[in-house]
């Protein structure tokens, strides 16, 4: 999913291009919120069939002020409602789960769907920031 031209266009090249390269990005980057935070993303999966579909989920940046809630879908399994159901689903264990007061997303400024999404899911837009490590600006969206 993550060498999806989707991902790498929206989200970014993560350069996982081997197994290697997959685990210690899991190891460096995805267990340490769990093991810090107690959250991080969550496989989406078919619920009859346990396909899994994409993730989404819930991440802390230090640039940030507020837990970003984020989401990736296989290119089979978008605009199908999926990523809605499973934001939902995220938002709500966020508030009652882990007593997250507010939630942030960043999507990237050209990403439309991914916009209509967060709007849909209770975010509004505040402003254009810019990420750290990166030059080109994001759209940043704080719940309501």
């Amino acid at each position: 999913m993550v060498n999806d031209p989707a991902w790498i266009q929206h989200i970014g090249d993560r350069n996982i291009n081997t197994i290697a390269d997959a685990e210690k990005y899991l190891e460096k980057k995805i267990i340490p919120s769990y093991q810090e935070l107690g959250f991080g993303f969550y496989i989406v999966r078919l619920k009859k069939e346990k396909t899994p579909i994409g993730m989404c989920g819930l991440v802390k940046r230090n640039w940030m002020q507020y837990v970003d809630i984020g989401y990736a879908f296989l290119p089979n399994f978008r605009g199908k409602g999926y990523a809605l159901e499973a934001g939902k689903a995220t938002i709500k264990h966020a508030k009652e789960n882990l007593q997250i007061s507010k939630l942030a997303a960043i999507t990237s400024v050209n990403n439309n769907k991914s916009s209509k999404l967060l709007e849909r899911l209770g975010l509004e837009f505040d402003r254009l920031i810019t990420h750290p490590d990166e030059a080109e600006k994001c759209k940043l969206y704080l719940e309501k």
